[in-house]
């Protein structure tokens, strides 16, 4: 399988529903387990409007998030450890993700706020569709550490249903 870490993405440069409609695809991909959100990212350098990485839940081998898949594939194309990549990356790089990065891995896993902070100031900006539901870890703090490093964390309205619907595919309903 080719994992080509470049692509055009919509026509506008803050066409941030385009951007967010391709992460849900990616989401989409994402096998529906009980056990986490069905979760699409991208990498952007919104200055050129090319999409850098692409990720989504479960995509790379192991207990994968959106966000990692996008790292791991970027990491593989570059040829260079993960938190490495912060020395590449275009300076107008931006994160969009269906879902806000989780500050809290119940597998043991790096959280996705660390692996954003580690790269230092490489991505300014994260785009989300949602806020983490409080399902498995409670209230997500990664905003704040975001936001508290300087990375600007925006919320893209009007897809929040849309979104939630394919995150919580394979939950057990409650009720």
């Amino acid at each position: 399988m080719s994992r080509s870490p470049v692509q055009s993405g919509p026509s506008s440069h803050h066409d941030h529903i385009g951007y967010m409609r391709q992460a849900l695809e990616l989401a989409r991909k994402s096998p529906p387990k009980p056990t986490n959100y069905r979760v699409g990212a991208l990498l952007v350098d919104a200055k050129t409007n090319t999409i850098l990485a692409s990720g989504y839940t479960l995509e790379c081998e192991g207990n994968t998030h959106a966000e990692q898949s996008c790292l791991i594939k970027l990491s593989e194309a570059h040829k260079l450890p993960e938190e490495e990549l912060g020395a590449i990356l275009p300076e107008d790089t931006v994160l969009y993700t269906t879902v806000e990065p989780c500050f809290m891995r119940l597998s043991g896993n790096l959280p996705c706020v660390q692996r954003i902070l580690r790269l230092g100031k490489a991505i300014k900006t994260v785009y989300v569709g949602v806020k983490e539901p409080e399902k498995f870890v409670g209230e997500n703090n990664g905003r704040r550490q975001l936001e508290d490093a300087g990375i600007m964390v925006v919320l893209v309205e009007g897809m929040e249903k849309e979104i939630l619907e394919v995150a919580t595919t394979g939950h057990i309903k409650e009720g």
